[in-house]
C-alpha cells in the first residue's frame, strides 16, 4: 500500500523557512576568490594590502591592518600597549566574551561596567566612575552597529589625565593618557558625527566573520585616526610583526629578489589575514553601501515600520541627530517580559520557522565571569534587558513576505499570550 505524506509532514512543508544570518554571496566573491587561486598567491599579499587600503579610504582612517580575526586585534592592541599584569581595562558587561577575554589573555584585569537604558551601548557616566591610576585602556562595544559615545569618553579620558600611569619607555608614556578602543565588530558602515566607524576611537577593531555584514569567512581588521604623538607606520609595523611571529618580512616581501633575509624582532602570534579571505572582502566592500547596508537599512525600516507604533515593542535606535548604525542586528525589547516569556517567545517562532537570538547574554552570567567574581546584580541595566531582548534576523537575503510574516508571526505570539 503506498501512503501519502503525512499531516504532520504537509504542515512542516508549508512553513516558510527562515535564515538567521547567512553570508550575501555572488558572483563577485566567487570571481574574486578565483582570480586569487588563478594567481598563485593565496596567502598574505598583494589583495590583502590592496583590501587595506580599501577599508582605509572607506573609513576615512589613517591606516588599516587586517588580520585573521577581530579577537586578534583586539589582542594585538592591548600587547602593543604593553598592557598586562596590573593594568585595568574597562570594558562593558554586555558583549561577547571576546571584548573581554582578550583582556585576561594579556593578564591584565577586566573592569565590567553597565550599559545605558536607550542603546544598549557601555554608560559613559560609569566609565568615569571606574577610572584608577591602573586603568591602561577603555574597549567600548558598538552593540548591533550602533556607534558608542566615543567623543564623551574622550572628553573623559582626558579629564583624568592626571591618574594616568604609563610603563616608562612604552607607547602608554608616547600616547600620554588612556587609550580607547572601539570594538566595531558590528559597526562597520556606521557613523558618529560626520565620521565614519573606524575613525571615530583612537583604534577600531572590525569583525569580517561569516555573520558579519562584510564577510571574508574569517577576518578582522585594526583601523586607526591621525594621532599627532604617534607614527603612523610605526603603528604597522608593530601590528604586522605581532601577526607573524615577530617576523620583519611578510611572505610577499620575502619573494623580492635577492631578499629572502629577516629578523625576529619578538616572539609573536600568527594572525595574518590570507589573500584568498581578503578577495572575498574586497568583492563584498566594492558592494557594501549600495547593496548590502542599503538592504539591511530597508529590512530594519520594515520591522519599525510594523512593530514601533505597537506599545509592547521596545524597538531599537537606529539613527539619531549624531549616530547612524550600520544595521546589523535588529536587537528588540518587549514590554513586560522575563526571560521565561522572552524563551517561550523564541520557541514559538522557531516553530513558525523564524529563527531568532539573544545578544547578549551579560558575562557575570557565564562560568567563566562567575568564577572570577564578576557578579550579575553588579549590572542591573544590563541585566534587565537582557531578561526581555530578543534579535530577530537581518540580512539581505530576506524578502518582503519574510519580513511580513517575521512580524506577523510576532505580533500574534506577543498579543495572544
Amino acid at each position: 500500500m503506498i501512503h501519502g505524506p503525512s499531516m504532520m509532514q504537509e504542515h512542516s512543508a508549508m512553513i516558510r523557512k527562515i535564515q538567521f544570518s547567512p553570508p550575501d554571496i555572488t558572483q563577485a566573491e566567487i570571481d574574486e576568490v578565483v582570480d586569487t587561486l588563478r594567481s598563485g598567491w593565496i596567502t598574505t599579499g598583494p589583495k590583502t594590502k590592496q583590501f587595506e587600503r580599501e577599508i582605509t579610504t572607506y573609513c576615512g582612517s589613517s591606516r588599516t591592518a587586517c588580520l585573521n580575526s577581530a579577537t586578534a586585534g583586539m589582542e594585538l592592541l592591548l600587547r602593543m600597549f604593553d598592557i598586562g599584569p596590573g593594568d585595568e581595562v574597562i570594558t562593558t558587561a554586555y558583549t561577547y566574551t571576546a571584548t573581554a577575554s582578550v583582556i585576561l589573555h594579556c593578564g591584565a584585569t577586566p573592569i565590567l561596567v553597565d550599559i545605558k537604558a536607550d542603546d544598549f551601548n557601555i554608560d559613559p557616566a560609569h566609565i568615569e566612575d571606574a577610572i584608577t591610576a591602573r586603568t591602561k585602556a577603555i574597549i567600548a562595544v558598538d552593540i548591533a552597529g550602533m556607534p558608542a559615545d566615543y567623543d564623551e569618553i574622550l572628553e573623559i579620558v582626558d579629564s583624568h589625565r592626571h591618574k594616568f600611569s604609563p610603563a616608562i619607555g612604552t607607547l602608554q608614556e608616547t600616547l600620554g593618557r588612556i587609550v580607547v578602543i572601539a570594538d566595531g565588530a558590528h559597526s562597520l558602515g556606521a557613523r558618529y558625527r560626520g565620521r565614519m566607524s573606524g575613525s571615530a576611537a583612537d583604534f577600531t577593531v572590525f569583525s569580517f566573520h561569516a555573520v558579519k555584514n562584510l564577510t571574508t569567512a574569517e577576518g578582522g581588521a585594526v583601523t586607526w585616526r591621525n594621532h599627532s604623538v604617534l607614527d603612523d607606520d610605526e603603528i604597522y609595523r608593530q601590528i604586522m610583526l605581532l601577526s607573524l611571529h615577530g617576523q620583519t618580512k611578510d611572505a610577499l616581501e620575502k619573494t623580492q629578489s635577492g631578499s629572502w633575509e629577516y629578523d625576529i624582532e619578538i616572539p609573536g602570534w600568527k594572525h595574518n589575514m590570507a589573500d584568498l579571505n581578503a578577495a572575498m572582502g574586497l568583492a563584498q566592500l566594492r558592494r557594501y553601501d549600495a547593496e548590502i547596508l542599503s538592504g539591511r537599512k530597508r529590512i530594519a525600516t520594515q520591522y519599525h515600520e510594523s512593530l514601533a507604533v505597537n506599545d509592547r515593542f521596545n524597538v531599537p535606535l537606529l539613527r539619531t541627530e549624531d549616530k547612524e548604525t550600520s544595521y546589523h542586528l535588529y536587537l528588540l525589547r518587549i514590554e513586560g517580559y522575563g526571560v521565561e516569556e522572552r524563551d517561550d517567545l523564541i520557541r514559538a517562532l522557531a516553530e513558525r520557522g523564524i529563527p531568532t537570538n539573544v545578544h547578549y547574554k551579560p558575562l557575570p552570567m557565564f562560568t567563566a565571569y562567575r568564577g572570577l567574581g564578576y557578579l550579575p546584580e553588579d549590572h542591573p541595566v544590563a541585566m534587565s534587558t537582557y531578561a526581555s531582548e530578543i534579535t530577530l534576523p537581518l540580512h539581505t537575503l530576506l524578502d518582503d513576505h519574510d519580513v511580513d510574516h517575521i512580524t506577523t508571526s510576532l505580533l500574534d505570539e506577543v498579543h495572544g499570550r
